[in-house]
């Protein structure tokens, strides 16, 4: 959270923060998912699910690699809150091995959360889709939710990308977030038409009954406001008939995350 780039999003953001921005958007239910790696901020989350309408769940997070993986799960859940709690998420892309997802110990963490019901979000980038395919292949009953379309750089190269997110596509078990496009493109000067290429590979490799809407806010605060993305969204999905995009714009999250 260094550098003059960030300064939009360095400050603490609260449930007040989103509830004006979403209500103009005509936004009635948000999942809140996890920002670090660390233990303490999943309960904050959940208190805020069990304190507000607006948070219908929270994907947080928990070690993976942890021989009590299965305790710390098991403690969240439990608690009077632990209702909230729908998935799991890691900060895959910043793991130096490309080929985290495949450990032993992280496989064995990702069958605990599928074990215990929750979903687990993939937050990846290009380099690390072989390694999520494979995965999610060898655990068919954990359900994944691949992040913010595996964060491709917008005005790049479609391939390696479109392949990995077509080949995840291919397994009944994973869906796709249709969302941090705009901070993957140019924060200053991006267009719809530069996300469409982008948007329409996982339409089209998903199916709308298996993507979902997410704003990435208050990330997004780099390059739009939440008013921006979900008009961008919008435009994206123009040409769907209204059943599909009820289920990118709720149904599909509801689904997935059992809300």
């Amino acid at each position: 959270m260094v550098g003059p780039e960030l300064e939009p999003i360095r400050r603490s953001f609260s449930i007040d923060d989103l509830v004006p921005v979403a209500s103009a958007a005509g936004v009635t239910q948000t999942v809140l998912v996890q920002t670090v790696g660390l233990p303490d901020e999943t309960p904050e989350f959940l208190a805020v699910a069990a304190g507000n309408e607006l948070v219908a769940g929270v994907v947080g997070w928990v070690d993976l690699t942890a021989e009590d993986v299965e305790d710390a799960l098991t403690g969240l859940l439990e608690r009077p809150d632990g209702q909230w709690l729908k998935g799991i998420r890691h900060q895959v892309h910043d793991e130096p091995d490309p080929r985290w997802l495949g450990r032993p110990d992280v496989r064995r963490g990702l069958a605990v959360v599928g074990a215990a019901g929750l979903a687990y979000d993939l937050l990846t980038k290009a380099p690390h889709l072989p390694a999520a395919l494979e995965t999610a292949q060898a655990l068919p009953e954990v359900s994944f939710v691949v992040d913010h379309i595996s964060k491709p750089v917008v005005g790049g190269d479609l391939e390696p990308w479109a392949a990995g997110i077509r080949a995840l596509a291919a397994l009944p078990n994973v869906t796709c977030k249709l969302s941090g496009m705009v901070t993957e493109a140019s924060w200053t000067d991006w267009k719809v038409s530069d996300l469409r290429p982008y948007a329409d590979v996982v339409l089209n490799a998903f199916g709308p009954d298996r993507v979902m809407f997410g704003s990435d806010w208050p990330v997004c605060l780099l390059a739009a406001s939440y008013a921006e993305v979900v008009q961008a969204a919008e435009d994206l999905t123009v040409d769907l008939t209204p059943a599909e995009r009820d289920q990118i714009f709720g149904e599909t999250a509801r689904r997935v995350y059992q809300l």
